[in-house]
């Protein structure tokens, strides 16, 4: 078996081209892969399409990327949480095309398993299945670009919308666990998008918190086989972030008394 581990986020996003699609792992800043797309945008690569749940925050994830101009467009499904995303989008600058989550979900799986469309109830009946959906704007605030009507079909009485499915150049996502094989583990809420955009990405980049070596991950317990990976990357210590940090009114008033007492 091929030995996958690179030694470092820089390497293993090294020939990562402008203008490249990635699909990206994370569900808001859950899972996200922190370390590749640091290196990514260290690296300066821009013009780039990402396929991923949303596009982070601000300050954080793909958000970075997208303050300094790097992402062209994106397929998403939830685009709060960030500013700039939206003075961009309203602006002009990206290109934004909004897709039931999951829809969003699907693609990807479809596009891994090498299915090239599949048929959903989901959107029938509005501008997702219907066209018209704006897209990208001009600078006027005009639509420059419009989705496009999409095939229904009707089956059993009911209509379906077809959807072609995903296949990125990359895919960039974050594991608990991964052997030297590429397989991998998720742990917990952290699994989310990251085992579609696995399968999906036709070059897939995994950073893992613990590299071992094969034989010691269970099989039964493995999320994501290695057949499905081409390059691994240690990263132990990346931060984990939370968009909204909600605590116990309790909880918020014994912190400010322990600051008043220090």
């Amino acid at each position: 078996m091929i030995d996958k581990v690179v030694a470092s986020a820089e390497e293993a996003v090294a020939d990562i081209p402008d203008g490249a699609s990635l699909a990206v792992g994370g569900f808001g800043l859950c899972g996200i892969p922190v370390a590749l797309i640091d290196a990514l945008h260290q690296r300066g690569t821009r013009n780039l399409e990402t396929v991923s749940n949303n596009c982070g925050v601000d300050d954080w994830g793909l958000g970075i990327l997208l303050k300094d101009g790097r992402i062209r467009r994106t397929v998403s499904s939830y685009v709060g949480e960030n500013k700039e995303f939206a003075r961009q989008y309203l602006s002009g600058e990206l290109e934004v095309v909004l897709t039931p989550q999951g829809t969003l979900a699907e693609k990807l799986r479809a596009g891994g398993a090498g299915i090239p469309a599949f048929f959903t109830s989901a959107g029938v009946g509005t501008q997702v299945s219907e066209g018209g959906l704006p897209q990208k704007y001009d600078a006027d605030g005009s639509i420059a670009i419009a989705s496009k009507p999409k095939e229904v079909r009707n089956f059993n009485g009911a209509d379906y919308v077809l959807e072609e499915s995903l296949t990125p150049d990359f895919g960039l996502v974050h594991a608990w666990k991964g052997d030297r094989h590429g397989n991998l583990m998720f742990h917990a809420t952290a699994m989310n998008f990251n085992p579609l955009c696995a399968m999906a990405g036709k070059i897939t980049i995994a950073e893992v918190e613990e590299l071992v070596e094969p034989g010691e991950l269970d099989p039964e317990h493995i999320h994501t086989p290695g057949i499905f990976v081409q390059r691994v990357v240690l990263a132990p210590a990346v931060e984990k972030r939370i968009e909204k940090k909600t605590v116990s009114a309790a909880a918020s008033a014994s912190a400010n008394s322990d600051q008043a007492g220090a």
